[in-house]
């Protein structure tokens, strides 16, 4: 459970490599220490990295749960183990959902392998943990979640729909949730970002030579938007702030203008 204080002991991140949720980990660690379990893919080359991260952060333990997003047979075990420090059952105060692909937008429409996997990770294996973090802590009658969505799921966009698409289901799905859980004590925050600037954003710009968009942001800056607005018990934001009004223009363009915009 939160600590006296308000902070909570233990933090669970699912894309447990993702830079995103390991500065939002590093974000609460500044404040309190705190056990964080990291859940991502068995073997997963940024694993030993990630571990060492949150230690250096002063992580009070790190644990490693194996998370294969796709195998949604095995989530509840997954959840299971964040729960549990040897033979002792313990809370889950924040869960941070942050895996997910992104894949290459023209391919993806056209395979179906690969849409079926995207929409599988992005969406289906999202709401898969979402409705096991929903029971957990219901029952435990407190707790935060933390949804990573995508501005590209607020008005999907051609240039990469199959995305954006998987993108706007769990963004729905997150929002909903948050008001099944909000009478139970439970705080379901959603984020929108637009590009946040990780090395896999940066290795992508260098091997295709595209350019940074506007309002690009660093990962440290969503993080500290995300700690401030899950504790007050936001349940929407957008990184950065002013992407909000970006995207409420964009909503309302006529679909024919729209597909017409270089987006």
């Amino acid at each position: 459970m939160f600590d006296a204080t308000g902070n909570p002991q233990t933090i669970l991140l699912l894309g447990g490599t993702s830079e995103i949720a390991l500065a939002i980990a590093e974000r609460y660690l500044r404040d309190a220490r705190a056990r964080v379990v990291l859940a991502d893919l068995p073997g997963h080359p940024r694993k030993d990295a990630a571990i060492e991260q949150m230690r250096a952060a002063g992580a009070k333990a790190v644990d490693w749960v194996d998370f294969d997003a796709l195998d949604t047979e095995s989530h509840p075990k997954v959840i299971d183990s964040a729960c549990r420090v040897g033979d002792a059952q313990t809370d889950i105060d924040v869960a941070v959902v942050a895996f997910g692909l992104l894949g290459d937008a023209e391919e993806l429409w056209q395979d179906q392998r690969k849409a079926v996997q995207i929409a599988g990770i992005n969406y289906t294996a999202a709401v898969s943990v979402g409705v096991l973090l929903g029971e957990k802590m219901r029952a435990q009658g407190s707790g935060r979640i933390i949804a990573m969505s995508s501005a590209a799921g607020e008005r999907v966009r051609r240039s990469n729909f199959v995305y954006g698409s998987t993108k706007a289901g769990l963004d729905g799905f997150y929002l909903g949730l948050g008001e099944a859980l909000r009478e139970f004590g439970v705080r379901v925050l959603v984020i929108r970002p637009g590009q946040v600037r990780t090395t896999t954003t940066i290795e992508h710009w260098k091997a295709t030579g595209a350019k940074e968009a506007p309002f690009t942001v660093d990962k440290e800056d969503v993080a500290e938007m995300a700690v401030a607005a899950s504790n007050k018990g936001t349940d929407l934001i957008w990184a950065p702030g002013a992407f909000r009004y970006v995207m409420m223009v964009l909503r309302h363009i006529p679909r024919p203008v729209f597909r017409k915009l270089p987006i």
